[in-house]
């Protein structure tokens, strides 16, 4: 079984630059993973504001302490994750519930390297951390919200997002609940949410996500303070109506009527909070409006905030509307603006609130700065006072000693959902790359590298150019120290391995979302095999609510049941997001840099 070891921070900081740091902290048994310790750049240094200069060992501080090892033997263990059960569904058609089912076993992928016999005796601990991505929290009664496209498109409006801050705080409380990593047993460093935190760039999601993961109660409802305001009472046969007895579309599937179920949807919340550190990425659908517009239409900006909501639109003119979106032909939203104002006659009266506002990149920075959003720590979730000043949202933090996390930026402020970086963060990326050539690195962003293909341009630097997913891949490809990109966007599991000639391999890992079913989180631990391989350990979890329903179990456990088993059985939705047995549970094999 692996030893955790204390930090040694000295030892680290005293070690000259032209010393390699690995060779110094392998040498002062430092190298092992350290018992539950976070690093990171302090707040306001240079190289944490993403201007580009290489993190110094006098700059590192311990910033928070996580779940502290067990005082009995360190040992592997299944409960609480998918190598125990599954949710699974019980017959072969129309609406059906859930149940515990068979777990996944894990999957030895030796692309990259050859497995050695006798590892698991030998490994050591080097960092333990999960992964969520795609929370979408959603405010379902906001006035821009593109619910009426579901006429062409099933998947426009889910049937489930009316209970994501339930679903999200159960997430909270599975993980509060793991005893440490599944394979080593290891004290877990933190959580690292991938993007996509918000679903419609609204001050509200933005509120209840921090929240959520800091700890505190949330109302997760807008407008008037005693009632639900939206499609989902609205007498729309589009939509699914949870407590009238309506035969709408979704009923006709099998969907139940629950009454109450508005009510209880928009009943306070409590989020224990993690009880271990959190870090912070930024996705497209927190940086832009629906997640596709740029910022900058004061009409659109008005709108959010208003007392109209347009719950309906002919099908020709959905079906216009939707391939502008999926095309990228509208980024700024203007045939979305003209359609609404085309559409006056047809808009429904809600109730108006402010707080449905859309939040600009620098308040959703001073927003993970607010001490009050601060929980278990660091201030700032990574980011800084230097990124606010800087306008960036990118960054560095130390997650051991011995390894480096890199937090990217890859929305588009020009539109669009699909990603990409600019020269100055690729620029700044290549340089924090080779300035920590003697740390194993694993970067973080929202997008794939496959989804990273939007050329358009930043309104904030129209002579800079946009670099796709295949540049992102070659770049990291020229370093030896990178391990892992870990990512999400696309709501799916997906592993892939990156080789090629001339290139120096490492893993792609993208996780399903949390709104879509499966809903999934993943645990990530990294461990030293001792024989010139490292092995990177990935266990998906769901969250901490039975598998099984109850229909008059209202409560916010029950609710984020329901909000699982919605997901499974929402029309239109993907039956692929779960992904192969190598996508999942995985033992991801690499030789030492």
């Amino acid at each position: 079984m692996p030893r955790i070891r204390s930090v040694a921070t000295a030892a680290a900081s005293a070690v000259p630059a032209a010393v390699n740091r690995r060779t110094v902290l392998a040498a002062t048994g430092a190298v092992s993973l350290s018992a539950g310790v976070g690093f990171a750049l302090r707040p306001d240094s240079a190289a944490h504001a993403a201007t580009g200069h290489a993190p110094a060992a006098a700059q590192e501080a311990p910033i928070a302490v996580s779940r502290q090892a067990p005082a009995a033997p360190l040992a592997p263990y299944t409960r609480g994750t998918t190598l125990s059960s599954v949710a699974t569904p019980r017959g072969s058609s129309g609406y059906r519930r859930l149940g515990d089912g068979p777990a996944w076993k894990r999957v030895v992928r030796g692309e990259l390297a050859t497995p050695h016999s006798g590892r698991a005796a030998r490994r050591t601990a080097l960092a333990a951390f999960v992964q969520f991505t795609d929370l979408h929290l959603v405010d379902t009664q906001h006035p821009l919200r593109l619910e009426f496209l579901r006429s062409q498109s099933a998947s426009a409006w889910r049937p489930q997002e009316t209970l994501s801050v339930a679903g999200a705080v159960s997430l909270v409380e599975r993980v509060n609940t793991l005893r440490g990593a599944p394979v080593t047993g290891s004290p877990l460093h933190f959580v690292m949410t991938t993007g996509d935190n918000t679903d419609n760039n609204s001050k509200t999601e933005l509120d209840w996500f921090l929240k959520v993961m800091s700890g505190g109660r949330i109302t997760p409802n807008s407008g008037d303070p005693r009632h639900y305001e939206g499609v989902q009472n609205s007498d729309l046969k589009l939509y699914w109506q949870p407590d009238a007895a309506l035969r709408d579309a979704d009923k006709q599937l099998g969907f139940p009527r629950i009454q109450g179920f508005l009510e209880a949807a928009i009943r306070e919340v409590r989020s224990p909070g993690l009880g271990l550190p959190w870090y912070s990425t930024v996705g497209n659908h927190d940086a832009l409006p629906l997640g596709c517009y740029a910022h900058g239409d004061s009409y659109l900006t008005d709108f959010a905030t208003g007392g109209k909501k347009l719950m309906s639109l002919p099908a020709a003119t959905s079906k216009t509307l939707l391939k502008a979106i999926k095309d990228g032909k509208d980024p700024k939203g203007v045939q979305f603006r003209d359609m609404l104002k085309a559409h006056t006659r047809d808009l429904r009266s809600v109730t108006p609130d402010e707080r449905r506002a859309p939040f600009t990149p620098a308040e959703y920075l001073r927003a993970h700065l607010d001490p009050a959003n601060t929980g278990p720590g660091p201030i700032g979730h990574g980011y800084s006072s230097a990124n606010l000043a800087a306008n960036t949202q990118y960054y560095t933090f130390r997650i051991a000693e011995d390894v480096l996390g890199i937090s990217l930026d890859t929305t588009d402020p020009g539109g669009h959902y699909a990603g990409s970086i600019g020269t100055a963060q690729l620029k700044w990326l290549e340089r924090t790359l080779s300035e920590n050539n003697d740390s194993y690195v694993i970067v973080f962003s929202h997008h794939t590298s496959k989804s990273m293909q939007n050329p358009r341009t930043d309104p904030a630097h129209p002579r800079e150019r946009r670099h796709d997913g295949a540049e992102l891949v070659a770049l990291l490809g020229n370093h030896r120290n990178v391990l892992a990109w870990v990512n999400g966007h696309t709501h799916r599991n997906e592993i892939v391995a990156h080789q090629g000639a001339g290139r120096h391999p490492f893993w792609e890992v993208s996780t399903a979302s949390h709104v879509d079913f499966p809903q999934l989180a993943r645990v990530i631990e990294l461990v030293d095999n001792h024989d010139g391989t490292l092995s990177l350990f990935t266990t998906l979890i769901e969250s901490g609510a039975p598998h099984r329903t109850d229909y008059a179990d209202l409560t916010q456990t029950g609710l984020a049941a329901l909000y699982r088993e919605l997901s499974f059985n929402a029309p239109g939705a993907r039956t692929d997001l779960t992904g192969s047995a190598v996508d999942r549970n995985t033992e991801l094999v690499l030789k030492k840099g």
